[in-house]
């Protein structure tokens, strides 16, 4: 079975950091972009971050710029969301997803075109809170 396991989640106090990391079961990272999404309570979801599939050449929602760093390990097929600076608003369900195709190889999927992504993780929780 092909799919996405998203790990790294938990509580945080604000100002926090957490490590979220996105490996693939059933087939290799390699040849895909990745993308993190996230979705609050009571909201729709939301695209934070995406990275090419080999040059690293990434875009990011304005509202995590400069707080989240997005990865990919090749070699390791995996990704990673690196997340500083938490806030109570980046509490959410965090997903990782992952899209095929040549492409992406040099520059990253739009994070606003969630139907260019081929598999899904089942979604990690991330809470930030006092």
């Amino acid at each position: 079975q092909l799919q996405l396991v998203e790990s790294g989640g938990g509580l945080v106090q604000p100002g926090g950091s957490l490590r979220l990391s996105c490996a693939a079961s059933g087939f290799t990272l390699t040849h895909y972009a990745i993308a993190w999404f996230r979705q609050a309570p009571g909201k729709e979801r939301e695209g934070i971050s995406s990275i090419s599939a080999f040059s690293g050449s990434t875009t990011y929602a304005h509202s995590v710029k400069g707080r989240f760093t997005i990865s990919k390990n090749n070699q390791r097929s995996t990704a990673h969301l690196q997340m500083n600076g938490l806030k109570p608003e980046d509490t959410a369900v965090y997903y990782c997803a992952a899209a095929y195709g040549s492409d992406w190889y040099s520059r990253p999927p739009s994070i606003t075109e969630e139907y260019r992504y081929d598999y899904w993780g089942q979604g990690t929780q991330v809470t930030v809170s006092s």
